[in-house]
């Protein structure tokens, strides 16, 4: 079995090998160091080194894989991090060392666990099976950086793992959580800082100027164990979905060893269920199209399989570029897949260039793209294809339907597979209700729900929330019309 461990997994340069063709290696090896911004890179397997490229080391793993590992050495917890090559694991990559290497005076750690993607699943998997580990891990975050709070930024739907994040932050007073819409682009590491704290950070700027650090929830764990096991980062929590022999439900797959290529994962989660569109290493927004052989690195997340594309026929296609969608060159390939003529090019209303990458003004929400729709008509477009956020995908069908444009989002091929509806309009609240607080000031869960039996055995339906400008209400009465009530 081979091992093809790339060389950058993470922003900055490639790492420099440390070891020659025919070293014998074991789990967490040294392989390669950064000789400017990057991160340390190790084995993920005990094994020979059988060559070294300019993008890879290449291992064969021996026939026998121990459990054990090399463990590494730090006089404190930020040599600790930075020696086990931790990285960003929520995609961008940015070594953690660099980033926790800063005196926030009181600050705020900042934890990802949005899951922001559609179908990714391993980061809820990860707070329900270590808990209390991936709280340490924010704990050592804290003390790093000097930050006397943290607060956790997660979904509300995410019910399980809110409770089991209460239950285990009863010793961590200054540990809290913030709960999140359950729309795109909430995980974007600006949109975090807005929702948490209140402000809203231009483009240019970095978490820091509002007195924070955002760290993804996953990268907290690998803090954890760099610091407390004395473990190198050489492991990854994915995601496999889409269209497999075990069904379209979303598996995951704990500490996989980076290096394990999509298809062995693939393979893993039952295989291939015929034909198929393409393959995505990442999120249905996010992600880019991958064949079997790639492997996988310290930020990957999800591998998904779609269905077959539909064959638009040599369609004029207008392409909508958006900070929070596919770069141009993931557009360009989604329109060879439906056979479509890519007609004309526009960028989101609110993206704009950040040294040669597209940020947007505000994440998720959306001024409006009536003038951009108006365009692609204009071009001779009958069909336009958008990777905008949800917010800005509901603006656009506000008026690509009344142009008669065909409207198909970069998600569209990934959610069918799945069962899921197509992103079109916004039908999900921007805002929700935070936890309530007991007379101690701590978080505690939101009270259940009343269901009650009536006299003839049907279940009645009520549920009450306080908004910012009143009660709303909904009953619902079976075999009765819905009672919604604002007051």
């Amino acid at each position: 079995m081979i091992k093809t461990i790339l060389l950058k997994q993470h922003i900055g340069a490639p790492t420099t090998a440390v070891v020659k063709v025919g070293d014998s290696v074991k789990r967490g090896t040294l392989l390669a160091v950064p000789e400017k911004l990057g991160a340390n890179v190790f084995s993920s397997v005990d094994g020979v080194v059988k060559d070294i490229t300019e993008e890879a080391v290449v291992v064969e793993a021996s026939p026998e894989q121990s459990d054990a590992f090399e463990p590494i050495s730090g006089e404190d917890y930020l040599s600790l991090v930075k020696a086990a090559g931790i990285v960003g694991m929520g995609g961008a990559g940015f070594p953690t060392a660099v980033k926790l290497n800063i005196d926030l005076k009181g600050g705020y750690i900042l934890v990802n666990a949005a899951e922001c993607e559609p179908l990714l699943e391993h980061n809820m998997k990860q707070i329900l099976e270590q808990p209390e580990k991936t709280i340490r891990g924010i704990h050592y975050a804290m003390k790093i950086s000097n930050a006397a709070k943290a607060v956790i930024a997660i979904k509300k739907k995410h019910e399980k793992e809110i409770n089991l994040l209460l239950e285990r932050l009863a010793d961590f007073p200054d540990i809290t959580l913030h709960l999140l819409p359950d729309i795109y682009p909430m995980g974007e590491e600006r949109a975090v800082v807005r929702e948490v704290l209140g402000k809203l950070l231009p483009p240019t700027a970095l978490p820091s100027e509002a007195d924070a650090v955002v760290i993804n929830v996953e990268t907290c764990l690998r803090v954890a164990e760099a610091i407390e096991d004395k473990k190198p980062s050489f492991l990854k929590n994915i995601t496999v979905g889409g269209k497999l022999k075990k069904g379209t439900e979303s598996q995951v797959f704990m500490d996989v060893p980076v290096g394990t290529t999509v298809g062995e994962l693939i393979e893993m989660a039952g295989g291939i269920d015929g034909e198929y569109g393409e393959i995505i290493l990442g999120g249905p927004f996010t992600g880019s199209a991958v064949s079997l052989s790639t492997p996988i690195t310290k930020t990957s997340g999800g591998i998904l399989v779609t269905e077959p594309f539909p064959d638009l026929k040599g369609a004029k296609m207008g392409v909508l570029i958006c900070a929070c969608g596919g770069n141009m060159d993931r557009m360009e390939d989604l329109c060879k897949k439906y056979n479509a003529v890519l007609t004309d090019v526009q960028a989101c209303k609110q993206a704009t260039d950040v040294r040669g990458t597209l940020k947007c003004e505000n994440p998720g929400n959306c001024p409006g793209q009536a003038q951009k729709i108006l365009h692609f008509k204009n071009a001779g477009c009958t069909d336009i294809l958008i990777g905008n956020c949800s917010d800005c995908t509901n603006t656009v069908m506000g008026s690509a339907p009344k142009m008669n444009l065909n409207v198909h989002h970069q998600t569209d091929h990934v959610l069918k597979t799945v069962g899921m509806e197509p992103m079109r309009y916004l039908t999900k609240s921007k805002t929700v209700e935070q936890l309530p607080l007991n007379e101690a000031g701590r978080q505690i869960p939101f009270p259940k729900e009343e269901v009650k039996e009536t006299e003839t055995g049907k279940k009645d339906f009520s549920f009450s929330t306080q908004l910012d400008d009143g009660l709303f209400h909904i009953r619902i009465e079976e075999g009765q019309d819905i009672h919604i009530e604002f007051s």
